[in-house]
């Protein structure tokens, strides 16, 4: 079992940066793959960005240059840093955990991003 609780949400100016954070109630240092989805009103969750426990990491075009995932095993946090966001950004963020053995997804309970002028 791993709990998962994210935090960094709120409201920004378009062209602002966030970051948000994935606390974990475990030790992520055996945690297969952490990464961050979001969902917008109406739409479909979507990956974001996810890093591996050997530190390779994958992100969404619609990011890339602008997002950046990190983990920190020592604080069992993962991290998900947004710069020059945009209205598009806005949605439900969420956390995600894959645990290979036992197998187990897990998910946060989701903070809110908002960018809006």
């Amino acid at each position: 079992q791993v709990q998962l609780v994210e935090s960094g949400g709120g409201l920004v100016q378009p062209g602002g940066s966030l970051r948000l954070s994935c606390a974990a109630s475990r030790s992520i240092f055996s945690i297969a793959i952490m990464g961050w989805y979001r969902q917008a009103p109406g739409k479909q969750r979507d990956l974001v960005a996810s890093i591996t426990s050997g530190g390779s990491t994958n992100t969404a075009d619609s990011v890339k240059g602008r997002f950046t995932i990190s983990r920190d095993n020592a604080k069992n946090t993962v991290y998900l840093q947004m710069n020059s966001l945009k209205p598009e950004d806005t949605a439900v963020y969420y956390c995600n955990a894959v645990v290979v053995f036992p197998w187990g997804n897990y998910w946060g309970q989701g903070t809110q991003v908002t960018v809006s002028s």
